[in-house]
């Protein structure tokens, strides 16, 4: 019973063996956290084009709850740039611009995205985020980097510019730059350029002057921090605002109303398939970002239930107001780096915004967009990694391939074509590799009785006997080229009189497969050649007893490879009656 019951509530596990060290440590994590936390989430929800505050709100209770379902011990849940952008994406294409409409919208979609992740984790189905293969994600989140950060430079001129991708956002950047504010640029600039010099100028300044590392640790991470308060005070005591300068304005004190979103008017139905795209995007970037952290420390994470525990955070942001959240790449590694032991870190962090959004809205009101926009452009810069095309170039042209078209076709068409364009690239890069397997013919290697492919390898052949050996299971999409294959090989060798088919990387046989496999075996009979098969696995070979196939086989089947080569060379098959065994 116990086991079940941890199975639900993962964080049982982790509350048995919970020591007075390691709430330290979590508490020194979510201090970090929720100073690093505080400006991001203002910053998302501006990128969803929601108020600001929807951002604090989906940076409190979604931590919580992710605490107790969630299996990752340092994941750090909340608003991420991907999400919001789609968020906003999804949003604008329905035509939304009420600001109340825009709001029930955003926490609408966190709710489907929320409810979807939570069935496919009760059906099982987190295998099914493997069909994003890792390349076409990466280069998904490279284009949207870009489009994020394109994106947010309007605010740092202060000028009006708007698309869902990057011809749009130029074309209209373009025609607006003649109007840049230059009260917002002298504010905006220099605060973009300090955030990307604290990344690194900062810890070499700080190393130089011999600064205690744990300083050096933690000034960088708080730097967007310094800004929030330098410009805030800036904004206040010089009134920018009468200058041109736009500021966050009125952030609503305290915590959130808890309730549902409004499903009155039926347009609910329009957000499934973002809601789709947002849930599965942040799933596999959350379970990647999981698995890492965790291997670190020698923890394993559940795929299902992550499901669960990211269904349920953003069911909870729903239900206090937040837009859709998942992991967070850059504060789950800081939580990590700041020592994090357990999800109690992302529990107290929650507390820590929740007390922000309390007391710190007034002053925040004073928080100018350009300081948010350069925080956004800072964070998503991380997510930029052309590095990707290099190493699929090198490894994999095909991989090179789908990931250059997913950039290229998400660059153009926005993130909702190009979630698109994900998909249907990882599905059809599988059943491109799957259609044509690596099928080698392999020869004995001298001496020994293993058997490899003979344009790797010196190895002993013989005219009259070909091998093959298949590295892919059989079914309705590759049959038929095994067949190819087989077909041109004889029509090269006219001495041959045994095929022999080598198994040990076929783990299945499809019932497509097998016909094709009976049409192979009924054309060599017709030709007097020997149809064989040798390592056959347990499994494939029960599935073969329970049709005929064996039956008419024009061969036999062998243990191992160098059994099948012995037997024919000493053995006459082409008159012998017995059954084929095994």
């Amino acid at each position: 019973m116990n086991i079940k019951i941890e199975n639900i509530f993962p964080c049982l596990q982790w509350l048995k063996g919970y020591q007075y060290s390691h709430f330290t440590s979590d508490l020194i994590a979510a201090v970090i956290v929720t100073i690093m936390l505080i400006p991001q989430s203002l910053a998302y929800a501006l990128l969803a084009g929601a108020p600001p505050q929807l951002g604090l709100y989906a940076s409190i209770l979604p931590l919580m709850v992710y605490a107790i379902f969630g299996t990752s011990r340092t994941l750090s849940v909340g608003p991420v740039a991907i999400a919001s952008l789609m968020t906003a994406a999804a949003i604008q294409n329905l035509g939304i611009e009420n600001e109340i409409d825009y709001i029930n919208a955003a926490i609408m979609l966190a709710f489907l995205s929320g409810m979807f992740l939570v069935l496919m984790g009760f059906l099982k189905l987190g295998f099914l985020a493997n069909f994003l293969s890792h390349p076409v994600v990466s280069g998904f989140i490279t284009a949207s980097g870009i489009i994020i950060g394109l994106s947010q430079f309007r605010h740092i001129l202060g000028i009006q510019a708007s698309g869902d991708n990057v011809l749009e956002l130029v074309e209209t950047i373009m025609l607006n730059i003649q109007s840049a504010n230059t009260t917002t640029m002298m504010l905006g600039i220099p605060v973009l350029l300090f955030l990307f010099w604290s990344r690194s100028g900062l810890i070499r300044l700080l190393n130089y002057f011999s600064a205690p590392q744990k300083i050096i640790k933690l000034l960088p991470k708080v730097a967007p921090v310094l800004v929030v308060i330098l410009t805030c005070t800036l904004a206040y005591q010089f009134n920018l605002e009468a200058s041109g300068l736009a500021i966050v304005g009125e952030i609503p004190r305290g915590l959130p109303s808890l309730a549902l979103p409004v499903f009155s008017n039926g347009n609910w139905i329009d957000f499934i398939l973002p809601a789709i795209f947002i849930s599965i995007i942040g799933y596999v970037e959350s379970v990647s970002i999981g698995r890492t952290l965790g291997a670190k420390k020698r923890q394993k994470i559940d795929s299902n239930q992550e499901l669960i525990g990211l269904g349920t955070a953003n069911i909870a942001s729903a239900y206090s107001g937040g837009i859709p959240v998942t992991g967070g790449i850059g504060r789950s590694i800081v939580n990590y780096n700041s020592g994090a032991e357990t999800p109690l870190a992302g529990f107290m962090t929650a507390i820590g915004i929740a007390l922000a959004a309390m007391t710190l809205t007034g002053l925040l009101s004073y928080l100018p967009t350009a300081t948010l926009a350069a925080t956004i452009i800072v964070a998503v810069s991380n997510l930029i990694d052309f590095s990707i095309l290099k190493k699929t170039w090198n490894y994999s042209r095909s991989d090179f391939i789908a990931v250059l078209l997913t950039i290229v076709i998400t660059l153009l068409s926005g993130v909702e074509i190009g979630v698109l364009s994900g998909v249907a690239i990882s599905i059809f890069l599988h059943l491109y590799k799957t259609t044509k397997p690596h099928i080698a013919e392999v020869g004995q290697i001298a001496g020994t009785e293993h058997y490899r492919n003979i344009n790797r390898h010196k190895v002993i052949t013989y005219p009259e006997i070909l091998t093959l050996r298949v590295d892919e299971s059989l079914y309705f999409p590759n049959a038929s080229y095994l067949e190819d294959q087989i077909l041109q090989r004889i029509a090269e060798r006219e001495e041959l009189k045994h095929i022999v088919l080598m198994c040990p990387a076929i783990n299945e046989i499809d019932i497509s497969a097998l016909e094709v496999l009976e049409s192979i075996n009924q054309y060599l009979i017709e030709l007097d050649i020997g149809f064989h098969f040798s390592e056959v696995k347990g499994p494939v070979m029960d599935h073969l007893k329970k049709s005929d196939f064996l039956e008419h086989l024009n061969g036999k089947i062998f243990l191992s490879q160098h059994q099948a080569i012995e037997g024919i060379l000493h053995s006459n098959y082409q008159n012998a009656k017995e059954k084929p065994g095994f």
